[in-house]
């Protein structure tokens, strides 16, 4: 018994020292995020006097996952106008489904699943882009010769990755309309008048659209912010590199599902 109840102590002891641990990396995790995040808030305007450096990155990050958001778009585009049929028509709504595919893209799917898509996409190119220059010492190179490598590199791909995210948000809910005009229209057989003047009349600037775009810009700082703080910190190894961008899929992408969970009971509640 005295064996059991001291096996069980030092188990117990185990368990919450593994949590204090565990705790301890958050609070050490999240106070760095605050430090990285305000230094790219100082250094901001004096990466703002090269724009150039931002229009590179937006080059970059944006025209390179063009080709995967239009595609998504346009079958995600489908697969909604196919759903919205089906549901519709069993209550003899079927001439709404313009409407209820452009909401649907405004409001949560094009700026939700752009930023995931962004986040596995642009994302981890980020953070492997800055991880292998950690790595390969190059970061340490800028400051040994007075070069603030957060104001050369960090901040220029932050504000390219804000910029990029609603633009690209945007060109999903397009495509995606389009998609679903495609299957309801020509295939199905839906009125293309009623298809049209259901969504002109039920979609409303403020409300829908420029909510929608709201959401993509604080989706484009979170997603940014991970993948830069991710490859800032990482180990400057291959395998630190790779888990690096492992973690920023992860993270980035909860942390979306989480803001569009705030953001929408803020906005549309």
């Amino acid at each position: 018994m005295n064996r059991r109840g001291h096996n069980f102590g030092n188990g117990w002891s185990d368990n919450i020292t593994r949590l204090g641990a565990v705790f301890a990396d958050v609070v050490r995790g999240v106070g760095q995020g605050g430090r990285f995040f305000w230094r790219i808030l100082m250094r901001s305007p004096a990466a703002w006097r090269r724009p150039h450096l931002v229009i590179e990155q937006i080059h970059f990050i944006g025209n390179y996952s063009l080709s995967i958001i239009s595609i998504s778009g346009l079958f995600v585009g489908f697969v909604l106008g196919l759903q919205a049929h089906y549901i519709l028509s069993t209550f003899g709504s079927s001439q709404v489904v313009g409407l209820f595919t452009g909401l649907a893209l405004l409001r949560e799917l094009g700026p939700v699943v752009t930023a995931l898509l962004f986040a596995g996409r642009a994302g981890t190119s980020i953070t492997a882009e800055i991880g292998l220059m950690r790595a390969g010492e190059q970061l340490s190179a800028m400051e040994m010769m007075a070069v603030d490598p957060v104001t050369r590199v960090v901040v220029p791909r932050f504000w390219a990755g804000v910029i990029a995210m609603p633009v690209l948000a945007t060109i999903f809910s397009a495509i995606g309309i389009i998609g679903g005009y495609i299957v309801c229209v020509p295939l199905i057989g839906i009125d293309e008048g009623s298809f049209w003047s259901h969504m002109q009349s039920g979609v409303d600037v403020y409300n829908d659209i420029l909510k929608g775009t709201l959401k993509s810009v604080v989706f484009g700082f979170a997603v940014t912010f991970v993948a830069l703080f991710q490859g800032y910190v990482s180990k400057p190894t291959p395998e630190g590199v790779a888990h690096a961008t492992t973690r920023t899929v992860v993270h980035a992408s909860l942390a979306v599902l989480a803001l569009d969970f705030i953001l929408t009971a803020i906005m549309f509640s």
